[in-house]
């Protein structure tokens, strides 16, 4: 697929790197040729020095050739701009990364696809929905549901009250069989592990699993997880995954936001109905326990400071809050960040990553999500008529290394994954995914 990708950060950078990995023909039109070059010397791709809303630098990448054109700059109104002018130049398909709530309106989305935009992605619209299920499903690290949550990808970090501590995968199989769930990896020490029944879950172990809905419960207890209802979380920050995140809990549970702009304290109030905004610095200890840090659930920190939404977190985690979950903008940082204690990490970047990825693919490809922590995603495949997986049971398939898959979806119902099984026409297979590994994946389903 013949890809061009204008991006001003990592948003775009990163999409570029892990796109070029799957082998597409990547062009990246940047302003910043420094940024460029250090690009084009991690990845084999294509750049241009310029911008993205010049009729010249869009020819010149080859845009009426193009199958695919990405706009995720921070301006969305350069993003939309950049999609318009792609499309009316010949290229099949637009994206715009956009985070105005106004342009997301259904009618306006219409609209907007009539001028050329077929699709508009909002990272913190995404980033917003990931937190409001964390709190739904307060004993997971990080969760991912598919078809409506008859599968999850469910991952957790093995702390020492965890029942399957150095006990091998075949162990607990063997000793648990009536769960339905699948361990596909394990991150350790920053190392990725593909496990296999030999191995063990040790203590500090981040893994990924594939369960079905009914064995969340077993798992949590099996991980020394326990199940809380949060009823009070603290915001900080005021920008907008904060808001939008309010708006999605304030009327479920007793909320504040604190936020250091007194003109954004004010815009927000004009929103929030139940919600109290407090003028104030998150990284302020003291007002922190004065608004009742000690007796609150949970506290999310969305500032635009990476180190303060770490800080923050840490200082809550260190003052009894049960759930804590930071907004880490540096991908660097991810690794140390969970590392450290905080509960779940969001990212915008992999989120717009994991939204758009899945059009890079195959139209068979439904959904998808990129994996914080490892290079690696998580993605929803339909499997077409005289496929391979269809001819031959699991056991037989060649699964490219860095892939697996991990459970399906047939008529409603959830399986696991296991040897015998055979894949039919038309099921939704969960499979996890190295960049490198996803074209050869996608291949057998097609």
């Amino acid at each position: 697929m013949n890809i061009i990708i204008a991006g001003d950060g990592e948003v775009g950078f990163h999409l570029a790197k892990s796109l070029s990995k799957i082998r597409h023909n990547i062009t990246v039109i940047d302003p910043h040729s420094d940024l460029l070059a250090m690009l084009q010397s991690e990845a084999d791709l294509m750049t241009i020095t310029g911008s993205s809303t010049s009729i010249g630098t869009l020819k010149e990448a080859g845009v009426s050739s193009c199958d695919l054109l990405i706009s995720a700059l921070h301006d969305e109104n350069i993003n939309l701009i950049t999609c318009i002018l792609g499309k009316r130049l010949g290229v099949k398909r637009t994206i715009a990364r956009v985070s105005s709530i106004e342009y997301l309106d259904e009618t306006n989305k219409q609209m907007f696809k009539g001028f050329g935009v077929d699709e508009m992605v909002s990272p913190e619209r995404i980033a917003a929905k990931e937190i409001t299920n964390l709190l739904t499903r307060t004993a997971a690290t990080e969760i991912f549901d598919f078809a409506n949550g008859l599968l999850s990808v469910y991952m957790m970090r093995l702390g020492s009250s965890a029942l399957i501590l150095d006990k091998t995968l075949a162990e607990i199989s063997k000793e648990y069989p009536d769960i339905e769930a699948r361990t596909i990896r394990i991150i350790r020490q920053g190392k990725v592990i593909i496990p296999d029944g030999n191995d063990k879950y040790l203590r500090g172990d981040m893994i990924y699993l594939v369960a079905k809905a009914s064995s969340l419960e077993k798992i949590n207890e099996l991980g020394g997880k326990k199940v809380f209802n949060i009823k009070s979380a603290i915001i900080a920050g005021g920008g907008r995954v904060a808001r939008r995140t309010a708006m999605n809990l304030q009327n479920t549970i007793s909320l504040k936001i604190i936020e250091k702009d007194r003109q954004k304290c004010f815009n927000l109030s004009n929103d929030l109905s139940n919600t109290m905004i407090i003028n104030g610095d998150a990284n302020d200890i003291s007002l922190l326990m004065a608004e009742g840090l000690e007796n609150t659930d949970a506290f999310i920190a969305v500032t635009e400071s990476t180190e303060t939404n770490i800080l923050s977190c840490l200082h809550a985690h260190k003052h009894g809050v049960k759930k804590t979950i930071a907004l880490v903008e540096n991908i660097s940082y991810i690794d140390v960040s969970q590392d450290i204690g905080i509960d779940t990490i969001i990212n915008k970047k992999l989120i717009a990553a994991s939204y758009i990825a899945r059009f890079t693919l195959a139209p068979n490809v439904t959904n998808s999500k990129w994996l914080a922590g490892m290079d690696a995603e998580c993605i929803e495949i339909i499997a077409k008529e005289k496929s391979l997986v269809t001819k031959i049971p699991l056991r037989d398939l060649k699964i490219p290394y860095g892939a697996s898959i991990g459970g399906i979806i047939r008529h409603n119902t959830a399986y696991i994954a296991k040897g015998d099984f055979q894949i039919e026409t038309g099921d939704r297979v969960v499979v996890f995914t190295s960049p490198e590994a996803a074209t050869k994946i996608v291949k057998l389903f097609n």
